[in-house]
């Protein structure tokens, strides 16, 4: 609604307007704000038109990078598949070899032990039989000296038998004699001593009937102890009788001891000496056991030093075939679309080269550096990929000198075009391609000339040179 002119309107001047006029005004501003929400709402729907097209574009062009993202994925899933089971493979091959070396060794050391225990029993057998040598000729030895002793004293028993046959003839002769002498002096003496005795009797009559007369008292006394005495004498006799048997069973009993006793020395000196002989023999048994438990303990002991340095360089191994995994992985996550694809290179030899190479290794080696080299044909696609990486590592570092080069280059051109738009006493002192004097560079004296005047020139922007000189 447009507004009116206070000189045609005759109601606009007047400090309260009338009725007319307010329900007028009302109406338009009613008019007005219905007019506003019409135009907003038609505003609206133009806004919402646009912003949906723009979504339906937004929408169409995610979707559009939606499955090229997919496909990419799709694609890199695919690679990683296939790279998937290239490592499958690798790590079966690798596994296959890694259990071959260890199946070697296993056999390797059933070899050495079944070596070890073939040696084991052959000295065995023979420390065996020469202990049943020695044991047979113990036993024959001392079979032997039990003969030799049995029948010595078989012998002795004979000679005993003989000199103890002698002697008791000896001795019964020697007592007849002495019995024959002892009767004849007996005889003599009886004799001889009758008259005396006779004699002597009477002188004894009467002094004993003096004495008894005397000694009547002392005699019956005396009958009582010479009663005594003769049975003390017959106790003594039968005391002495047993005291010669008992000498003579001591006598027997010493000669039986003495027998046994020198049997007995024999046999101890037999049996030391068989004692000796089984020490000597413990004693070199021992010697040779300990020698061998002191090798066999060194043999743990270098067995157990190799198996920790065999551990120890298995630890190795595994680290930095973990190590070589990760790099791997890194590098894999590193690689184009190309090389994910495409991992190893075709062979640039020709086909008779590659008949050649492939006779080549099909002949055995001769050499010995060429022969462990066969046991590394599994890494042949890894150096492939090594030598690709290694060569474009050589040709980005050539490209990377080369682009420094020429960055080198543009920066001098990009300081040379800097100097020539700004305006200092240094740059002025130097040669400035921009500040020109009849179609020359000018190069300003240094400025330590102030006294002489500066010359005008003619000066050309910068902006209409440097199209023609880049």
């Amino acid at each position: 609604m447009g507004r009116r002119d206070p000189a045609l309107d005759p109601d606009v001047g007047s400090k309260y307007p009338s009725p007319q006029r307010q329900d007028k005004l009302a109406k338009e501003e009613h008019n007005s704000t219905l007019n506003m929400n019409k135009i907003n709402l038609q505003w609206r729907t133009v806004l919402r038109e646009v912003k949906a097209r723009e979504l339906r574009k937004d929408i169409e062009i995610l979707s559009q990078t939606f499955e090229r993202v997919v496909d990419c994925k799709d694609s890199v899933i695919r690679s990683l598949a296939r790279d998937l089971s290239e490592a499958e493979a690798q790590y079966t091959h690798a596994l296959c070899s890694h259990l071959h070396n260890i199946d070697q060794l296993l056999q390797l050391q059933r070899c050495r032990l079944g070596y070890l225990d073939e040696d084991y029993n052959t000295e065995l057998e023979a420390l065996k039989k020469e202990f049943e040598t020695e044991r047979r000729m113990i036993i024959e030895h001392h079979d032997k000296e039990s003969r030799y002793l049995r029948d010595v004293l078989l012998a002795l028993e004979q000679n005993f038998s003989e000199s103890e046959y002698e002697a008791k003839l000896d001795f019964q002769s020697t007592r007849d004699d002495v019995k024959n002498k002892n009767l004849e002096e007996k005889h003599y003496l009886r004799v001889q001593l009758e008259g005396t005795v006779e004699e002597l009797w009477k002188r004894f009559q009467q002094a004993l009937k003096n004495y008894t007369e005397a000694t009547e008292d002392r005699k019956i006394a005396f009958e009582a102890l010479k009663l005594k005495d003769e049975k003390s004498s017959k106790e003594i006799e039968m005391q002495m009788k047993k005291l010669l048997k008992i000498q003579d069973s001591i006598g027997i009993l010493k000669g039986k001891i003495a027998a046994h006793m020198r049997e007995a020395e024999e046999q101890n000196r037999h049996v030391r000496e068989e004692k000796e002989v089984v020490l000597k023999q413990l004693h070199k048994l021992k010697s040779q056991m300990n020698r061998t438990r002191a090798k066999a303990r060194s043999n743990l002991a270098k067995l157990t030093l190799e198996s920790s340095t065999a551990l120890k360089k298995l630890r190795g191994i595994i680290e930095k075939a973990e190590l070589t995994l990760r790099l791997a992985e890194m590098c894999r996550k590193l690689e184009t679309e190309e090389e994910k694809v495409l991992p190893f290179y075709a062979s640039s030899l020709s086909r008779e080269e590659q008949e050649e190479v492939e006779h080549v290794s099909l002949e055995k080696p001769g050499e010995q550096l060429a022969r462990l080299m066969q046991d590394y044909l599994g890494l042949e696609h890894f150096w492939q990929r090594y030598n690709k990486v290694k060569l474009e590592q050589l040709s980005l570092e050539r490209e990377k000198a080369v682009l420094r080069q020429e960055n080198q280059k543009l920066r001098l051109l990009l300081k040379q075009y800097l100097d020539g738009i700004s305006v200092s006493d240094e740059v002025l002192s130097q040669l400035n391609p921009l500040l020109i004097l009849n179609h020359k560079p000018h190069a300003p004296g240094p400025a330590g000339k102030a006294h002489c005047k500066r010359p005008l020139h003619n000066v050309i922007e910068a902006a209409h040179e440097v199209p023609h000189i880049l």
